[in-house]
């Protein structure tokens, strides 16, 4: 019978040690992924946030409810086994970020752009020995190599782990530079998001918020801060 059963069948789920790292197990069961591998976790604090998961679920289970669970299984079952090309999939999102490609105007969405935008390109090219030009419209813009590189390596030393919760910081903000800021501690997930979305807040201060694209937003939002919690919790 698998895990993955639409009715729960366990009475208790609870982190434990394994070879290799920590696994949950669902009375007796261990927790395997959809492709049937081992559900081996790095740290104790992650079994333990993904044990929570698997105890909250009633009397269906709704993996829609279990966000730690489904980035664990990708780092499994998806990024592990192919790690350098998600690797240079995200990397490459350095060489079109959207912190390079600014409004020609109006001048207040010009301005807050620069606010929002221009301390992390100083703290990438400071930091991160990764100066990046910028580009006003959405013509695209050469990236210096050395810079692309520097991208590149801070993504490529990653965990499989760290990289599929990565993958969301950096897929829901749009921006490497972001993602890269809330992994190293520069920016909250949370300042991640608002500086993320100048464009679309700009928009709604002139024309209102549709209800649905909120709700929307929000539940990006409430990924991007899942993606945070998990990566904070491999260790």
């Amino acid at each position: 019978m698998s895990v993955w059963a639409a009715r729960r069948f366990w009475t208790a789920a609870t982190a434990v040690p394994v070879d290799g790292g920590y696994t949950v197990q669902l009375d007796a069961r261990p927790v395997r992924t959809p492709l049937k591998a081992p559900l081996v976790l790095p740290t104790i604090a992650l079994a333990k946030a993904v044990a929570a998961e698997w105890q909250a679920q009633e009397k269906a289970v709704n993996p829609e409810t279990m966000p730690f669970t489904r980035i664990a299984n990708s780092a499994i079952d998806k990024v592990r086994p192919q790690f350098a090309a998600v690797a240079d999939m995200l990397a490459d999102y350095g060489g079109s970020d959207l912190l390079c490609y600014r409004a020609e105007g109006p001048a207040g969405l010009v301005a807050r752009q620069a606010q929002s935008w221009d301390p992390l390109l100083d703290w990438a090219r400071d930091d991160l020995a990764a100066p990046l030009r910028q580009a006003t419209g959405v013509m695209h813009v050469a990236q210096p190599e050395a810079s692309l590189a520097a991208l590149r390596h801070q993504v490529h030393a990653m965990s499989a782990f760290q990289l599929a919760a990565f993958h969301d910081l950096v897929a829901i903000s749009g921006s490497l530079v972001l993602a890269l800021a809330v992994a190293r501690g520069r920016i909250t997930a949370d300042e991640a998001w608002t500086r993320s979305r100048v464009d679309e807040d700009w928009q709604i201060s002139l024309w209102g918020e549709d209800a649905e694209a909120a709700e929307a937003a929000a539940r990006k939002r409430e990924a991007l801060l899942q993606a945070d919690r998990f990566y904070g919790l491999c260790g």
